[in-house]
């Protein structure tokens, strides 16, 4: 067995394991309200920071680039329009037309 199918075998039950954690510890029993109004705001906590990350981040430090001019433009658009495709679309083809030119 090769190293990599062994690393991911492993992440894989550990991951497993990790998620059977939840069940086991509440046992059939409901989550309190406060915890799940909490829980339904994480979602797009964590998409923002991804977004921002992707955008802004350039290995270890900030940079404002072509991807961040389409991730700009995709979300004008988006809140303008509110179609995804069209987001998708413009912010693709901003940022290859940006990418070309620079």
């Amino acid at each position: 067995m090769s190293t990599s199918v062994a690393l991911i075998g492993g992440c894989a039950l550990i991951t497993a394991a990790i998620k059977s954690v939840g069940p086991i510890a509440l046992g059939g029993r409901e989550l309190p309200d406060w915890f799940s109004s909490l829980v339904v705001l994480l979602a797009p906590a964590l998409l923002a920071a991804l977004v921002v990350t992707q955008a802004l981040a350039d290995g270890d430090r900030l940079a404002v680039g072509p991807d961040t001019a389409g991730v700009a433009a995709g979300g004008l658009v988006v809140f303008k329009t509110g179609s995804i495709i069209a987001c998708v679309v413009v912010a693709a083809a901003l940022t290859a037309g940006l990418r070309a030119v620079v």
